[in-house]
């Protein structure tokens, strides 16, 4: 799974074209979401998705692999302690999220130290 990083989405119209675009081209949005200007969405063929936008003249997508970590939501602080362990291991956290299946994704600057840090 990848992340793709599309900027400059300022509303629920762009967005529209953006769900769109990715629509037509068969990439499912499996997590994600939209903050201050920045579209983020967790994807299973970064590839296609990042294709598919550039052909749609959506300039500055990028695309980055991702950690995704189980969390228990049922335990009040699972959160904390799981950025305790990342941050503990000096892992630089870019981003953080959730996917369609309660799981936490993360945008990380090293994946292999941060996969250590939360086995």
């Amino acid at each position: 799974m990848k992340d793709i990083m599309i900027p400059g989405v300022d509303g629920a119209k762009s967005l529209a074209s953006v769900a769109e675009i990715l629509g037509d081209a068969g990439v499912g949005l499996e997590g994600g979401g939209l903050w201050s200007g920045t579209a983020h969405y967790l994807v299973a063929d970064g590839d296609t998705a990042i294709r598919a936008l550039v052909s749609a003249g959506i300039i500055g997508a990028e695309m980055r692999q991702v950690v995704i970590a189980e969390l228990d939501r049922d335990a009040p602080g699972a959160l904390g302690r799981m950025m305790a362990k990342l941050a503990d291991a000096g892992i630089v956290l870019d981003g953080q999220y959730s996917d369609h299946n309660n799981r936490k994704v993360l945008l990380v600057n090293d994946i292999e130290a941060a996969q250590a840090a939360l086995s």
